[in-house]
């Protein structure tokens, strides 16, 4: 019989009408009372790790995640979190850097109508992350709506339906259906020992660009941040006309300053090398993403910020593909 740990962290799932609104509330025994139909061949732990709304998801939480999993990881086959959906993403990108190695499945999901409500997505989407949990398979994975991602792949596409998340730039691991596991593209489990680093560094900025943006924007940066994230448009290329961005981001780089360039849109990558726009931004010292979507980068940026204070190190980090999170191709050729 596979044991398995609940962590509850908050979230939609776990929420109940309050005088202002929903706000995670139930209890461990409330949820596990839920999850009794679903757990025949399964002996489940549930632990309340915190009883948060995603929106208020920091990273200092994702590192309270991590560690709950650590210490609990010789006890136990399978872990499946309870979350939030609006956050969640960035959660399991930041599980996926922080926990290497992993020869167990770490699970993520939540619902988007609390469980206690009668129509509610929850109870199918615990189930199926139980069900996933049992398989042996290592890594970090999104479970919702009856589909497995990988945990750098997930992107929170819409606020109510059941399917609020998509796969982006990767296929689907898996499908789950009346408890049958159906795999698309089974990962490659690690044949190392879990290895763990918690350490983050939360000083990161996220810029979306539009046509008009003030250069003078990055001063206001420069002593708060020490990693700036900037969401262009279509390849990746900054204006230099008008309103001329480069210079601001060369200062940004020359003052030490990790500066990541990313696509708004969120198919298919980013390519600096593609026209001048993009050519004359490549010629500075900054990160390129690849086809990694935003939330990954977020969380890939402030773990990498976390180990080292060398901007060489931390672009390297950043390049190299790491827990499926970048299609390997996408790196710039010096």
């Amino acid at each position: 019989m596979k044991k398995l740990l609940l962590i509850a962290t908050g979230g939609t799932i776990a929420s109940v009408k309050g005088e202002r609104g929903l706000a995670p509330g139930l209890s461990a025994e409330e949820l596990l009372e839920h999850f009794q139909t679903s757990t025949e061949s399964v002996e489940i732990t549930c632990e309340i790790l915190m009883n948060r709304d995603s929106t208020n998801m920091q990273p200092e939480h994702w590192a309270e995640i991590a560690e709950a999993i650590i210490r609990n990881y010789d006890q136990y086959d399978g872990f499946v979190i309870t979350h939030g959906t609006d956050t969640l993403a960035y959660t399991s990108a930041a599980l996926s850097y922080m926990l290497q190695g992993l020869q167990k499945p770490v699970i993520i999901t939540g619902s988007q109508v609390p469980i206690s409500f009668k129509k509610t997505d929850a109870k199918k989407n615990v189930a199926d992350a139980l069900r996933f949990a049992r398989e042996d398979i290592g890594g970090v994975f999104v479970v919702f709506d009856g589909r497995v991602i990988i945990g750098t792949r997930a992107v929170k596409m819409r606020t109510k339906s059941y399917d609020a998340f998509e796969s982006i730039n990767h296929p689907y691991v898996a499908y789950i259906d009346r408890g049958e596991v159906r795999y698309n593209l089974k990962p490659v489990s690690s044949s190392g020992k879990l290895q763990w680093n918690t350490s983050l560094c939360p000083d990161v900025f996220l810029m979306k660009l539009y046509p008009g943006t003030k250069p003078e924007i990055f001063d206001c940066l420069k002593g708060l941040y020490k990693g700036v994230i900037i969401e262009s448009f279509g390849n990746g290329g900054l204006p230099f006309e008008g309103r001329n961005l480069l210079a601001k981001v060369e200062e940004l780089t020359k003052a030490g300053i990790a500066v990541v360039i990313t696509t708004q849109c969120l198919e298919e990558g980013e390519d600096l090398l593609l026209y001048e726009v993009g050519r004359k931004v490549a010629q500075h010292r900054v990160i390129v993403s690849g086809d990694m979507n935003t939330e990954a980068i977020v969380a890939k940026l402030m773990w990498a910020l976390g180990q080292t204070k060398s901007m060489e190190e931390v672009k390297k980090i950043v390049e190299t593909p790491l827990a499926g999170d970048m299609t390997p191709g996408f790196e710039i050729e010096e």
